[in-house]
């Protein structure tokens, strides 16, 4: 744990009221700091009293007004104020266990850390909670939480988390359900592991507990499964069994509730060769950080922002993206030229040999493998587009640690780089690069 305060900003409310950096922060309205969850919930306050010790070992207080909500302005030698928890399981279908070898470090770190489920979206466990932290969870009513739930039949769980306590963490479930804490769920579906009844017994459980929503996807796959347990892929079939009993529950939801609650990934509508559904199905996408409505909600924010777009003088271009979603955006482009049939562009597929073939999503292709397919296509476009989640979040650094520059030296081209939403992709397909 370090409070010790390492830098103050500049016009904020600490800095007005004398905190320098090198004092360490104990407390706040009388109560102990111990990590970033307590200070971001008891600084909330328009007015707060904080004590501070001081570098020779003195103490002092002094009392803060400020607007609510208002963040103090105060920074600490790491994000959480503590060290981050790696994960306590050893999960059957865990994707890091699937890594190639000589990889960045970070790249093989296992969070399950509450506190990165709260400030940034994380799902966990719950395995690596204590008493204490479950009651401080609901004592400062934190929510939302979002959960890794995989199973609840006790015995399935423990042998899915590899972790002989996991059933702990399903009477944490239902006291925050009781406490109405908010809870989003995930369930990665192993098939002849968790599917079929398991799965239904899952989502009446969650039912029954309370969760906000709950994603289901499917086990990601790498050829790197050397000694690990034998799993195996989603089929077509499979794919259509799965949505058919997550949508039988998705109708009882939403009759009962006024929402279906439980929603499939895109990936389960590719594999099982069935249209999306349309816009309402999504309930405002609350699950779309797992995958669940990412090509509608593209699709239909790329629609709309070509009503807006100007052609004008625009170089040609290849979007690079991953096998899944390839036949969706090619509609997307071919959409833009029924508009401008003067438009240059295709759209590529990268299949992933970096991974493995049964590893189709874009944010998991590798600097190696663009390279490769694109460096030597007679058809390539003067500009190639690919999306942010390629990319390390905030750098622009590969998966395989190959950076933006390297790739636009070895394709002669430069890279144009979209966010993962609709609109960015129509803005950087029609965007006139200088």
């Amino acid at each position: 744990m370090s409070t010790v305060i390492t830098s103050v900003d500049a016009g904020s409310p600490a800095e007005r009221a004398g905190i320098r950096a090198g004092e360490q922060l104990l407390m706040i309205n009388h109560h102990e700091i111990v990590d970033v969850l307590d200070y971001r919930f008891f600084c909330y306050d328009p007015s707060v009293s904080l004590r501070l010790r001081e570098a020779d070992g003195t103490t002092r207080h002094l009392t803060i007004e400020k607007e609510e909500g208002e963040d103090l302005g105060l920074n600490f030698d790491s994000y959480l104020m503590d060290e981050p928890r790696p994960c306590s399981n050893h999960c059957l279908f865990c994707f890091v266990d699937q890594m190639p070898p000589n990889m960045r470090d970070t790249l093989y770190f296992k969070d399950d850390d509450a506190r990165l489920s709260f400030l940034m979206g994380n799902y966990i466990t719950l395995t690596n909670l204590t008493e204490r932290e479950a009651q401080r969870i609901i004592d400062l009513r934190i929510s939302p939480i979002n959960v890794s739930v995989q199973a609840t039949e006790p015995q399935l769980r423990r042998t899915l988390l590899g972790n002989k306590d996991a059933d702990k963490s399903l009477e944490y479930m239902r006291a925050f359900g009781e406490a109405g804490i908010e809870m989003n769920g995930q369930i990665v579906v192993c098939p002849g592991w968790n599917d079929g009844e398991h799965l239904r017994r899952s989502i009446e459980d969650l039912m029954d507990i309370g969760f906000n929503s709950c994603s289901i996807v499917p086990v990601g796959l790498t050829k790197f499964r050397k000694g690990l347990a034998r799993l195996e892929p989603v089929t077509k079939e499979k794919a259509g069994e799965i949505i058919d009993l997550v949508d039988e529950y998705g109708a009882r939801c939403l009759e009962k509730y006024g929402t279906r609650m439980f929603f499939c990934a895109d990936e389960f509508y590719i594999k099982a060769e069935r249209p999306l559904p349309g816009e309402e199905y999504y309930e405002e996408y609350q699950q779309l950080d797992n995958g669940v409505g990412m090509l509608r909600s593209t699709m239909n924010e790329f629609l709309s922002g070509l009503e807006d777009a100007e052609s004008g003088d625009v170089a040609s271009f290849t979007v690079a993206t991953g096998k899944a979603a390839e036949p969706f955006i090619a509609r997307l482009v071919a959409e833009a030229k029924k508009k401008f049939p003067q438009l240059r562009g295709e759209v590529v597929g990268i299949v992933n040999d970096f991974f493995g073939h049964t590893i189709t999503v874009s944010g998991l292709v590798t600097a190696q493998d663009l390279i490769a397919q694109l460096k030597d296509r007679p058809t390539l476009g003067e500009r190639v587009l690919i999306p942010a989640n390629m990319l390390r979040h905030g750098e622009g650094v590969f998966l395989d640690d190959y950076t933006v520059e390297q790739v636009e030296q070895a394709l002669g081209r430069r890279l144009t780089i979209s966010e993962t939403d609709g609109y960015s992709l129509c803005d950087a397909i029609f965007r006139q690069e200088p």
